[in-house]
C-alpha cells in the first residue's frame, strides 16, 4: 500500500514540477499474453500444479479413509490399539501437509519452478522497457493494469506494442 501510495506521490509531484517530462504506460498482461514462451511457461506450471494438487488430495482423501475406519472400529480396539491408529492418522496428515507446503509453499517446488520459467521473460521485458526508456528519453513508465489507482490514460501514452517490437515479437 506504501508502495501505491509513493508511487503515485511521485506521478503527482513530477507532473506539477516539469512540464518537459514524458511519461508512458504499459500493459504487462497485454504483454506477457503476446510472448509463446510465456504461454508455454504458464501451461507447464498449470499442469505441474495440477499434478501436485492431485497428490496431496490423494493423501487428504486417504487420511479422510483411515479416520472413517477408525470411527467405525472403535469400539472393538483396545487402548493401545485406539493410540496406534490415531497416531497412524495424524502422520498420515501431518505427511500430507508436509507434501503441500513442500510443493506450494512460500519457498516450495511451484515457486522455485515459476522462478525458473517466468523470471527471464520479465527479466527480459523489463531491460526491454529500460532501453525504450532510455532511447524515449521517458521519465516514468506505469504498468496500467497494476494498482496504481491511474484512473485515466490517454492511449498514446500506451507503449505495450514498442515493448513488444523490442524484444521481436512485433504485431
Amino acid at each position: 500500500m506504501k508502495k501505491i501510495f509513493l508511487l503515485a506521490a511521485i506521478v503527482f509531484a513530477s507532473m506539477f514540477s516539469v512540464n518537459a517530462q514524458k511519461f508512458a504506460l504499459i500493459d504487462m498482461d497485454y504483454i506477457l499474453n503476446a510472448i509463446p514462451a510465456y504461454e508455454a511457461a504458464n501451461d507447464q506450471l498449470s499442469q505441474l500444479s495440477n499434478k501436485w494438487q492431485k497428490e496431496v488430495e490423494a493423501m487428504l482423501t486417504e487420511v479422510q479413509t483411515m479416520y472413517k475406519n477408525y470411527q467405525t472400529e472403535v469400539v472393538f480396539l483396545s487402548a493401545e490399539m485406539k493410540k496406534q491408529r490415531e497416531d497412524a492418522i495424524i502422520d498420515k496428515e501431518r505427511e500430507a501437509n508436509e507434501l503441500k507446503r513442500r510443493y506450494f509453499g512460500p519457498e516450495g517446488e511451484l515457486f522455485k519452478k515459476r522462478e525458473a520459467l517466468i523470471k527471464p521473460i520479465q527479466d527480459e521485458i523489463y531491460n526491454a522497457i529500460q532501453e525504450l526508456s532510455n532511447t524515449k528519453k521517458y521519465e516514468l513508465i506505469l504498468d496500467k493494469k497494476s494498482s496504481t489507482g491511474i484512473i485515466f490514460a490517454a492511449p498514446k501514452l500506451d507503449i505495450s506494442d514498442e515493448v513488444l517490437t523490442q524484444l521481436g515479437y512485433a504485431k
